[in-house]
């Protein structure tokens, strides 16, 4: 449990704490059966009622020190237990933010959702455990054993059997729960993946009256948690009644043994009831080893879970701060770049691309489906590394760039549009926090999107659904151009951002930003030529390849590939 170790620099003295009061209360319970047996066999036998009440008195003090002990130790095993979790779920979160995509890609997102949330609650468990039952009961246990041997021990014989027999069945615990609540994890993450995926599609489910698949679907990952869920819990099942039935088995052979002895008077019938209690404290001891073993074992499964994310070694690595050379603001070069998801063995999405993109120009990317144009757009705020070949921004290499500075001067409108619960302003403002009113409007209106903001009753103001469930897929076009703009970057890229846009708003926004980047490199992907009609150059790509760079007309005469995209749209009105 490497993971709980790592938070033991601020935390060890509340657990210190812990430990003495744990300690305490586990003394003020070891001392009740000695008392009690001293009440029987000096009090009771010898009919001193002074006695009595003094030692009674006594064990009521006791009682009372034992309980305010449980009552602190209480307060700062859950205090610790729930700022750890609350401390582990953030860094959870801040390692997943620094992750690069290649990094995320590796770790399934319903498996993320549920190591910050079921598995640090595991952890948390074991945590506020660890310092409340799982500390007293192992010095309960060596102490009640080591009270009852000095009791009596030939009655003590009875433990040297019933002990070994119960870590046995511990250890056996131990070695078969591991794995099988391994399994229930990622049966749970199975599970909310497709609830996950449910829900992100339930327009098209409902669409196409998919309910019923889905349904079946659901309940087939559903049963398989629950199948692996019964196994685990069976299996630990087993060994909590295993082990009380051993350590009943001890108590029945000590009364029965005790019981001979105190027929040939040698042994006195307070020490076989206080023998008896410590037995019983032994049991509950034991009991809750066990029950403490169960919550390791699926915490360990947890927290292994949980180590595997925050172990994750970000692969983007950079050496220089970003540098704004003069007259090299937005200047992008690709130089014999090639780029591919699976790395350098796999099959590249795109192939020896050379370009470059001069300050304040208008390059269009346009292409068929799967033809690599997002790819290419997503090496440049470097969301992955290209696998060969060199890109540059301001003619600086990407790689020496870190990417927090280099993200400060690109603005990307990507291809499926997000937004985020909150109002409109808060949306647009995530381009720039500290922007003012004036430049909100300013941004909306380049983006054709002041106008129907101001036709909701509370403008800027309205407050956004979940992924901007409330909006068209124009509107939330236009207001994610508007965060992208608002951001007054080096360079703009616009991937296929204006596809739910009528073509008439299209035309408005492209004579926007025809004025607006007149000192912005602007990358316009699209799949209308209609959209790029205008760029000062035009990069057709297949396959992964350039085979085509040019204005309009002359890829017109020049590229095949540019003149079929061209009469498989509207040709006749972009001539």
């Amino acid at each position: 449990m490497g993971l709980i170790y790592k938070y033991k620099e601020r935390y060890w003295k509340q657990f210190g704490v812990a430990v003495v009061f744990v300690t305490l209360e586990a003394l003020c319970d070891l001392a009740q059966p000695t008392i009690m047996s001293q009440i029987i066999d000096v009090g009771v036998a010898g009919r001193r009622l002074d006695y009595i009440l003094y030692m009674g008195g006594l064990m009521l003090l006791i009682t009372a020190v034992g309980a305010l002990s449980a009552f602190v130790r209480n307060l700062i095993s859950s205090n610790v237990s729930q700022k750890l979790g609350t401390e582990l779920r953030l860094d959870l979160y801040v390692k997943i933010q620094n992750l690069s995509f290649e990094n995320i890609n590796s770790l399934d997102r319903a498996s993320l959702v549920t190591r910050l949330t079921n598995d640090v609650t595991q952890v948390q468990a074991l945590v506020n455990g660890l310092m409340r039952i799982s500390l007293k009961a192992p010095l309960l246990c060596i102490g009640s054993l080591i009270l009852a041997i000095a009791l009596n021990p030939q009655l003590a014989m009875v433990l040297a059997v019933v002990v070994p027999l119960v870590a046995a069945l511990i250890a056996i615990n131990m070695k078969a729960g591991f794995p099988l609540f391994a399994k229930m994890q990622k049966a749970l993450d199975q599970e909310n993946g497709v609830m996950r995926e449910y829900l992100s599609g339930v327009r098209v489910v409902k669409a196409f009256n998919r309910f019923d698949y889905e349904l079946s679907k659901f309940d087939e990952v559903n049963k398989d948690l629950q199948a692996k869920s019964v196994k685990a819990m069976k299996t630990m099942a087993v060994f909590g009644p295993g082990i009380t039935l051993v350590m009943n088995l001890g108590i029945v052979s000590v009364l029965w043994l005790g019981g001979l002895g105190v027929n040939s008077s040698q042994m006195q019938i307070g020490h076989i009831i206080a023998f008896i209690n410590y037995m019983t404290q032994i049991l509950f001891s034991l009991m809750i080893i066990s029950m403490v073993v169960t919550m390791f074992v699926r915490a360990r499964a947890s927290a292994e879970r949980i180590s595997e994310v925050l172990g994750q070694e970000n692969n983007m690595k950079w050496s220089a701060e970003l540098t704004r050379q003069a007259g090299m603001r937005g200047r992008i070069d690709f130089e014999d770049v090639s780029f591919s998801y699976d790395g350098p063995s796999g099959e590249p999405v795109i192939r020896n691309i050379n370009l470059t993109c001069l300050p304040g120009e208008t390059v269009g990317i346009i292409g068929s489906t799967g033809s690599g144009k997002s790819s290419l757009a997503g090496l440049i705020p470097r969301f992955y590394d290209a696998t060969a070949g060199v890109v540059r921004v301001n003619g600086d290499y990407i790689k020496d760039i870190n990417p927090k500075s280099l993200r400060e001067i690109i603005a990307l409108v990507p291809q499926k549009t997000v937004l985020f619960t909150g109002t409109i302003l808060y949306n647009i403002k995530m381009g720039k926090a500290d922007a003012t009113m004036a430049e909100v409007e300013r941004a909306a209106r380049m983006a054709q999107a002041h106008e129907f903001i101001l036709s909701f009753p509370e403008g800027y103001q309205t407050q956004l659904g979940q992924g901007g469930v409330n909006l068209s897929g124009g509107q939330k076009q236009r207001i994610a151009i508007a965060r992208a703009l608002i951001r007054n970057p080096d360079i703009l890229i616009l991937d296929d951002c204006t596809s739910a846009v009528d073509m008439a708003t299209e035309a408005k926004i492209r004579e926007a930003l025809r004025k607006y980047a007149d000192q912005v490199t602007s990358l316009v992907i699209a799949q209308r030529i209609a959209s790029v009609v205008d760029a000062d150059k035009i990069v057709v790509l297949d396959n992964g390849e350039i085979v085509g760079t040019g204005k309009h007309d002359e890829l017109l005469k020049n590229c095949d590939i540019y003149r079929e995209i061209f009469q498989s749209q509207a040709g006749k009105e972009l001539q």
